[in-house]
């Protein structure tokens, strides 16, 4: 059996790099190809692509299993059928593997980057992020981001501060799922678009679950094109990204799709995420990130002694690393 074992992991790497030649777009990044880690590996894994090792340390880490009990859109929902942070994650990878394979990009690297994308989002969701990084602002001149605090968590964070050492693909695209910097990979271009097709049709289902939304508001231009139900605006959002990005050679969208999209992202700002019905969750979600931070910066001592870093970035990673619960049980 230790043979059979043998032989199978001494023809892996080979087999994968004739199965993504004779496979793989030319624009896709090959899986042994990569530009490496920041550290070298005393062993490199002979059953598993750097990417796919990149996934499975990704999933086994601390922040990840966290992600669980972090707001999407409500704050510690009760029904069991609302999404989380990690569901949203889940999600992302899913369409994101898919709009890959689609396109014949490596679905390992898209997998990877978007399973890491959120693993640095403070608890609350939007409001969350939002209060941290002015109280940052306020008390130590600096700015909260959480696709650069999820970089943080995968390069110093995890494993007692020796970070992930995922390979430069990934963790490009962990930090450029977001804000100004464009993914260096069109893999990593697809989860940036891809976040915002799961969270917008996500959301809307939540939020018409909850009763925040009622059908007959949503924009209906909107709806009609993309679709009454949330699978079929994922379909018709996937069919689009897939087919103007073949014709484009880059991650696209066609400009009426496009627009629809955002317009019901710009529709979910001001009626779910920052509309009145939820002020209620953004004042108990300002009042927990003030409470638990004006705490910390009077006494620093209660901080995680292991944490890496001046005060500022120690109370930054601790309270973006709460849970919803735990910032509201926290004293």
């Amino acid at each position: 059996m230790p043979d059979v074992a043998g032989r199978v992991a001494d023809a892996f790497e080979v087999s994968v790099r004739e199965q993504e030649e004779s496979w793989l777009s030319p624009l896709a990044v090959r899986s042994y190809e990569t530009r490496g880690r920041a550290h070298a590996e005393e062993e490199e894994c002979r059953l598993r692509t750097p990417f796919q090792r990149d996934r499975d340390r990704i999933v086994h880490c601390k922040a990840f299993r966290r992600l669980k009990h972090k707001t999407q859109v409500f704050i510690d929902p009760q029904g069991d059928h609302y999404r989380t942070r990690l569901t949203h994650t889940l999600e992302t990878a899913g369409i994101s593997r898919t709009v890959a394979r689609a396109l014949r990009l490596n679905e390992d690297l898209a997998e990877a980057i978007a399973l890491g994308h959120d693993l640095g989002h403070a608890p609350f969701g939007h409001t969350g992020e939002e209060v941290l990084d002015e109280a940052l602002s306020e008390r130590f001149g600096r700015r909260f981001r959480h696709n650069e605090q999820s970089l943080r968590v995968v390069e110093v964070l995890e494993r007692d501060g020796r970070g992930l050492n995922l390979t430069v693909e990934t963790r490009d695209g962990i930090l450029n799922h977001t804000g100004e910097g464009e993914p260096a990979t069109l893999e990593g271009k697809i989860v940036r678009l891809v976040d915002r097709v799961a969270y917008i049709n996500h959301d809307i289902d939540d939020a018409l679950r909850a009763g925040v939304l009622r059908a007959e508001e949503l924009p209906r231009e909107q709806i009609a094109l993309l679709g009454a139900r949330g699978s079929r605006r994922i379909d018709t959002l996937v069919h689009d990204i897939v087919e103007a990005s073949a014709t484009a050679g880059d991650i696209a969208q066609s400009e009426e799709i496009g627009r629809a999209m955002l317009d019901l992202r710009t529709f979910m700002f001001e009626h779910v995420y920052l509309g009145p019905a939820a002020e209620e969750q953004r004042a108990l979600a300002t009042e927990t990130i003030r409470r638990v931070f004006g705490r910390l910066v009077e006494h620093p001592e209660e901080l995680p002694s292991e944490r890496p870093g001046d005060t500022g970035e120690r109370i930054a990673d601790y309270v973006s690393g709460m849970t919803d619960r735990f910032a509201l049980a926290w004293r």
